[in-house]
Order: C-alpha cells, then structure tokens, then sequence
C-alpha cells in the first residue's frame, strides 16, 4: 500500500479530524470519556467542527439520525469506550433499521488492554456487527484516513447504514509522519445503482396488461430523492399511491391519486387498494409486516414488481414476479424514460377514489376531551403543512402519520424499523440542528418523552427552537390499547400515576410551557406553536383513546377495525 507524507506528524486525533473535514463533515454529535479524550482535546483546537454536547450517548446517537433523516447527509456521533459505547447501541440498529447514513465513532481501551477486561473496555466489533453495515477496529494510526474515508463510502451509498469505527485510545494519541493511501479501493462491495432496463420495462409491459395497479411508495424513495419522479409517473399512468410510514411525503397527502399510510393502522382506501390490486409497483420499501398484515393473504391476486437498492429485500417476504435491482431515482427516471404504452384505470381509480372519499382518517368529537387527531390536525393548518414533523413512539406517531398534510420529502421523522421509544426529543433537535430555517415540530407520547427528556438541555444552550407537543394520556397509549382490545383490558403496567409536574420540568430547562386542556380553545391555545422560541405544549387527552382503523395483528388488511365511513 502506497504512503504519503504529511506536511508535520500528526496525532491520530488531528487525522481523524481533517479526514472529516476533507469529506466535507464539519458536525459531531457526541459524549466525551475516557478512552475518547485525546479526539475531544483535538476538537477544542478545531474551531471548524461543530460539537453538539448532548446528555446521554442514546440522545448523541438519535441527534445524528434525525440530522441525518431530515437532510440526507451523513450523521456523525462520537462515545467513549465501554458503556458510552454500549448506551449507542440502540441508535445504531435504529439507523441500520431504516437505512440511515451514520458514522459512529467509539472510543476504545489502548491496544495493550484491550481481550484483558480493561477498565470501561466491551467488545463493540462483536457487539454491533449484527446492527451495522459495517465496521472497524483501526490498529494503525496511518490507516485512519483510509478507514474513514472507506466508512463514509459504505455509510452513504447503496443503501444507506450505520457504519462503526472503534479506535483505540493510543491509536489516537501515537503521531505519524505517513499515511496510507486513503484512495477507495473496495471491489467486494459495488452496490447496483443502475437498474436492469429490460426489467423495468417488464413493469410497463405488466402495466399495459393491469386493469388494477398500485404504486407502493417506501423511504427509499425519500433517501434516493425521487419523490417528483415518483409523482410524475403516477400521474402519467392515473396509478394510486398507497405510502409506508417512512414513505409519506413522497407524494403530497392532498395529491388526488394519494390514498395515504397502508398497514396496521393505514386507511380504508389504501389496504383495500393493496388487497383488491392486480398489479403492486413498490418502490423503495420492504413488505414489512406492519405493511402487509398477514402475509399469506397479502395481495394474492396481484403481480409483484419490487424495485430496491438492497437486492436482499427482493423476494424477502412477498414473492416477486418482476425483481429491479437499483436506485429509486434511477428506476423512476428509466420508466418515464421510455415511451408511454396504453392503459386504461377509469374504473379502478373511480373505485379507489370512491374508498377515498367514503372513509378518510376520521374521529368522534368530544366536548370532554382533547382529540389528539384535531390537535394535529390544527397544526398542520398552523404550519401550512411545511414543517418538519418529528415523532416518538407510540399512538402519538401513527396519529402524526395519519391527520399531518404531509407534502415535501423527507418531511416526517420517526422511528419506523425499530419502533424506538425516547427517539423523538433527540431527533426533533438534530433535525433543527440541521434545518435551522424550518420549523421542526415534534409530537411525543408521556411515556417517550420520559425516556430521553434529559436532551432538552440542548435547546437554548444551542439555540434549537422547537416545538415539543406532548400528547399525555398519562399511560403507555399503544401498550394500553392492545391490552384494553386483545388482553381483556388487563392494564398491566401501562398506566402512569407518577408523573412529574411538566410545567415545573420546563421551567427548570428554560423552556416555555403551555397547556390545553379545554377542547373549546384549542384552536387559540395552539396558536402558540407559531412563536419562533422552544416550548413545551401540553396536551391532555383522554386515556382510552384509541388509534383507529387497526389490522390486528395476524389478521389481513381486508379485516381492519374501527373504520369510520361517511354518511
């Protein structure tokens, strides 16, 4: 391996650095300790990087996801050795659930120690190799700008993940005056970009025959950034759209051929579409089972054509008559590239518009309590349906997805693969971090936001100004509704008869705090969301609220519940 000679020796700590910065990254979210002091005494030489103190490594971890979701970018987290590394675990496998670009540096016990129980010393290579898409241990301080440069490579391309660099703490303290050639040179992993043409144009072959198609529209449509391309073709064809959760704002929610979330808890219009289809087209998702409802009943009439980077998922759950092997992007660019055949969809986009109109996402009202879904409701009026939309775990987040008017790309947050409880606050504050010109709102459950609320220390001391809505139904919502419909409403432990007081909790991190409590006023009480300060909206609903329609678990879309039709 060729060398190269530095223009002065250098720290391992100083090569980590101005490899970043060669690479264009200038932000770390991160927690320093012991096995890490070396790169964080370098940092406070580096006024060009940008560090983001959070208050736990889980919070470091969920800032440069939501940083990363929100932008495309690759987010970048630094923990020490041991436990900090430990407690970034379940940011790791939530970013390698939902294909999120992340570089995670972990501090590790100086190579001497390390196999011999040091002090604050865990095995992370073996740890995270399951929930990563790759990793290192460096043990040469020349190697680091190559590793580095190799691991934003892999983080960022094909689909997207989590890639971890463990550095021992004397790896970065030695200096060097060579570096190896940082040159990428990685024949073993050539990820499929480019689409087989004469696949795709099996999809329009199908769709000449198809007198009942759907477009299934997943994140990787967001993260190729193929949402106008995904919106031209449906509206080519006259071809409905039936969104995943990590799908929506791919096409806007009031666009005429969007029928919305399909799955557990989807819309009436989109899982009937999904079961009555002949033709599915998914772009970019993966047939999860929240998606599918029971497998076997799952669109057994239709043809499937599945498009997707990770030629793993193809075939994963749902047979495949038409595999696509590439980038959203380019697939939706080469089915438009070709020359437009003959449909005819009049009766089927009738029937599905039909379901459309017939059961929208709908509520009771309620002059005892707040509905969380018109809280929603209006402040996606409040914010014409532009703002970053950031969600925590739980009922909270699938009303989010259901009553917010989605309409730009990359527009809504959440934990969607791992179902992350504490993922919102985190989250919410690096995507402002990274869109300090949006407004970011995010919707959190009682029982997440006291997982990670600790992270509020961030907002003024960085000056992130968002906006927490908490919906408290003092309970664990979604544990709560499965007990109270399949557990013969045994409340086992859902309920929260300790809470502390929210407003105190607000005032102590310097936060404003409003709470609405009365249904007649909240339309006024949520003007405040407006103000461009952070602040925390309380909002209380009843503890028996429930999210409805619902596909029981095992069940097939075909066999929702609760759903409300018009008149």
């Amino acid at each position: 391996m060729e060398t190269i000679k530095l223009e002065r020796a250098k720290s391992g700590s100083e090569l980590v650095l101005d490899t970043l910065l060669d690479l264009g990254i200038d932000t770390i979210f991160g927690y320093p300790g012991g096995a890490v002091l070396p790169l964080y005494d370098t940092i406070y030489k580096y006024p060009q990087i940008r560090h983001i103190l959070g208050r736990h490594e889980q919070g470091s971890l969920h800032e440069a996801e939501g940083f990363a979701k929100s932008t495309g970018k690759l987010g970048v987290a630094l923990v020490t050795s041991g436990p900090g590394a430990t407690n970034a675990i379940t940011g790791i496998a939530d970013a390698m659930g939902d294909s999120v670009p992340l570089l995670v540096f972990t501090g590790q016990v100086a190579m001497p120690g390390i196999g011999k129980d040091a002090f604050q010393e865990a095995d992370i290579i073996g740890i995270t190799m399951p929930i990563t898409k790759y990793n290192y241990q460096i043990r040469d301080t020349a190697d680091i700008p190559r590793v580095i440069t190799e691991a934003v490579h892999i983080a960022t391309t094909g689909r997207p993940g989590p890639v971890v660099i463990d550095i021992p703490k004397n790896i970065q303290e030695m200096t060097v005056e060579y570096y190896n050639d940082a040159s990428l040179d990685l024949p073993s992993y050539q990820p499929t970009v480019e689409p087989n043409g004469l696949q795709v144009k099996k999809i329009l072959q199908q769709l000449s025959q198809s007198k009942r198609p759907v477009i299934l529209t997943g994140g990787g449509v967001n993260y190729a950034d193929a949402t106008a391309e995904l919106v031209a073709f449906a509206e080519r064809y006259r071809i409905p759209v039936v969104s995943t959760l990590l799908g929506l704002g791919t096409i806007p929610v009031q666009h005429e051929l969007s029928l919305g979330m399909g799955g557990m808890h989807g819309s009436y219009a989109s899982n009937m579409a999904l079961t009555d289809a002949d033709f599915i087209i998914n772009i970019g998702a993966r047939f999860d089972d929240r998606l599918t409802g029971r497998v076997a009943d799952f669109a057994v009439n239709a043809v499937v054509a599945h498009a997707d980077i990770d030629p793993a998922e193809i075939g994963k759950v749902v047979k495949t008559d038409i595999p696509v092997v590439g980038d959203a992007k380019r697939v939706l660019e080469t089915l438009l590239a070709f020359e437009q055949v003959e449909t005819d969809y009049a009766d089927w986009i009738a029937q599905v518009l039909d379901n459309k109109r017939r059961a929208p996402f709908g509520y009771d009202k309620d002059e005892t309590f707040i509905k969380p879904q018109e809280a929603i409701e209006i402040i996606g009026q409040l914010t014409d349906g532009e703002a970053i939309i950031v969600t925590d775990v739980g009922q909270h987040q699938m009303w989010a997805a259901q009553f917010y008017p989605y309409k730009n790309p990359r527009q809504l947050i959440t934990s969607g693969g791992m179902g992350t409880m504490g993922f919102g606050i985190p989250a919410a504050i690096g995507a402002k971090i990274a869109n300090p010109d949006k407004e970011v709102v995010l919707f959190v459950g009682d029982g997440g936001f006291q997982m990670t609320n600790q992270e509020l220390a961030i907002l003024n001391g960085y000056g992130v100004p968002i906006k927490v809505v908490l919906i408290n139904n003092h309970s664990l919502g979604m544990v709560r509704q499965w007990q109270e419909s399949f557990y013969d409403e045994r409340r086992s432990q859902s309920s929260f008869d300790d809470e502390p007081n929210f407003q105190l909790l607000a005032a102590a991190y310097g936060i404003d705090y409003h709470a609405c409590t009365n249904p007649a006023s909240l339309a006024e009480d949520l003007k405040v969301i407006t103000d461009n300060r952070p602040k925390l909206i309380e909002v209380h609903i009843s503890n028996r609220e429930h999210v409805e329609p619902m596909v029981p678990a095992g069940k097939s879309n075909a066999e929702m519940l609760g759903v409300k039709f018009n008149a």
